[in-house]
């Protein structure tokens, strides 16, 4: 019998993982013989099923597959293995006793790298394994590089934009929580329209996600606004209001200018047209422009009802804070006037997901009790668990850096899990004041660890505080997230106040 091996001595370097696959025991041990002692950690497979469960779980750096064996053959196993996105980058050399052109053709067409025949000579096998390990090693370092620059990048484009935003916040009267609201209204309608006939060529992943990370920048424009137009208290005369409406104007030409000098189509696109379009109207009476209809781009339509309907569930200087119910009505009324026919529909079956995201990111108590979710913030804390330590669990990098940071910046102590399997090993080997997990991640999503947590609770005085964090699943409310077993939830961008009253509300303080 061949036991799985790791030949290397160095515990500093990860051994290469080979997958040797042949329904013949003296060809694995022929194999094996061949390539051991040579630092590798050989992984043994006596047929395609069986090879096909432990790439999927060990992701092998290389896999030398026999052709001819019963039930499923290796040509089926490599098809398999290239049609997974988990596997088909791994490389495969066939090992065979067909030698026909033919045969070594249709290998490398299923995109094999190498073909060899039996009777298999040693040191060929050896130079074969150890060229294709080091391309593959090459490959997946130039891999690298390229997902860090692009890591890089989108980490630029997500700062550049927020510091645009704090900028424009700091001449802006309105709230922080106005810009929290509006970015996840508009990302919401995208999500929900992502599959709309009208829509699906334009809302892909990436647009959705510029969409997000564009919409604070819609007011950016009244930066260029006077003083005493744009903080005045009570209604502007028909010459400021003249004047309030430029800001449009003026977003859209800071944001151009730098768009040209950055060349072209860039990350800036969504944040010029919602800036320059977010108070145009469906049936043309809106403004700079009197756009109409489909004129006005979707990421200004898009704006303009996430915008209004903010504005009406918002205390301000001069108006109380509206009821759900009545901003809903409104909105309904302004279908085919103010807003595109098409958003107002997906509005109104979103209707209770924005009252979550507007409850979440709430300025006032007031404004809370309006849409139907005040609650009594008073209740004696003193007795709550001070919190020390956190799990972080995050599959996306850019997110994981800025919710790290944040969170270090407050004093936590945070660790840090790329998927529920990883934060679940944590879990096992240390006790956390709180969990703070993204729901949509692979290999384990947040539910499953969330589950399988409560699982291994459910004979021990351990329970844990989980929070859910997201930004795609808009469904999930504090109803349901406690059913699934959270404490309950919270939306992305990580909103540090918002977190601490939920972790108060959960039985933790500070």
């Amino acid at each position: 019998m061949i036991d799985t091996v790791n030949a290397s001595e160095n515990k500093s370097v990860q051994p290469a993982n080979i997958l040797l696959v042949d329904d013949n025991t003296t060809n694995l041990q022929l194999l094996h013989e061949t390539l051991d002692g040579l630092g590798y950690k050989l992984l043994i497979a006596k047929n395609g099923q069986t090879a096909l469960s432990i790439a999927q779980k060990a992701r092998p750096s290389l896999i030398l597959l026999d052709i001819m064996m019963p039930e499923m053959d290796g040509y089926e196993v490599c098809r398999r293995l290239k049609a997974d996105d988990r596997t088909s980058s791994i490389p495969i050399i066939f090992i065979t006793a067909l030698a026909d052109e033919e045969d070594e053709a249709k290998g490398l067409g299923m995109g094999a790298v190498d073909y060899l025949t039996k009777p298999i000579n040693p040191e060929l096998v050896r130079a074969r394994v150890r060229n294709h390990l080091e391309l593959k090693q090459y490959q997946d370092h130039l891999e690298n590089l390229v997902k860090e620059r692009t890591r890089r990048l989108a980490l630029t484009q997500a700062v550049t934009i927020e510091s645009l935003a704090t900028l424009a916040e700091y001449r802006d009267p309105e709230t922080g929580g106005h810009i929290k609201r509006t970015q996840n209204y508009v990302k919401a309608l995208a999500v929900q329209l992502k599959d709309h006939p009208r829509y699906r060529d334009e809302l892909n992943d990436e647009a959705i996600e510029m969409l997000y990370l564009s919409a604070p920048l819609h007011d950016v424009g009244k930066v260029g606004v006077p003083d005493h137009i744009l903080l005045k208290a009570g209604k502007l005369s028909d010459e400021e209001f003249e004047e309030m409406k430029k800001h449009t104007i003026y977003g859209h030409d800071a944001l151009m200018i730098t768009e040209q000098k950055l060349g072209g189509d860039t990350f800036l696109r969504y944040a010029r047209e919602i800036a320059h379009t977010h108070q145009e109207k469906w049936d043309g009476t809106g403004y700079p422009s009197g756009l109409k209809g489909d004129e006005i781009p979707l990421a200004g339509r898009l704006m303009a009802l996430a915008d209004v309907y903010d504005a009406l569930i918002s205390k301000r200087v001069y108006k109380p804070p509206f009821p759900h119910e009545k901003a809903v009505q409104i909105i309904i009324e302004g279908k085919g006037k103010h807003f595109d026919p098409d958003l107002v529909e997906a509005f109104v079956e979103l209707q209770d997901t924005f009252r979550n995201i507007a409850l979440t990111f709430a300025d006032y108590e007031e404004e809370r009790q309006m849409l139907g979710g005040g609650k009594d913030t008073k209740a004696d804390q003193s007795a709550a668990k001070p919190i020390d330590t956190i799990l972080l669990v995050e599959d996306n990098d850019i997110n994981r850096e800025i919710m790290q940071s944040q969170l270090t910046a407050m004093g936590y102590r945070v660790d840090l899990a790329v998927n529920g399997v990883v934060a679940l090993k944590l879990y096992q080997q240390k006790a956390y004041d709180v969990i703070l997990t993204d729901i949509e991640m692979p290999e384990m999503n947040g539910y499953e660890l969330t589950a399988e947590i409560r699982r291994l609770e459910t004979d021990s005085t351990r329970s844990t505080p989980i929070l859910a964090i997201t930004a795609s699943e808009f469904d999930l409310n504090e109803e349901r997230a406690i059913a699934m077993g959270f404490n309950g939830y919270m939306l992305k961008p990580l909103e540090l106040d918002v977190l601490k009253k939920k972790l108060a509300g959960i039985g933790c303080g500070e």
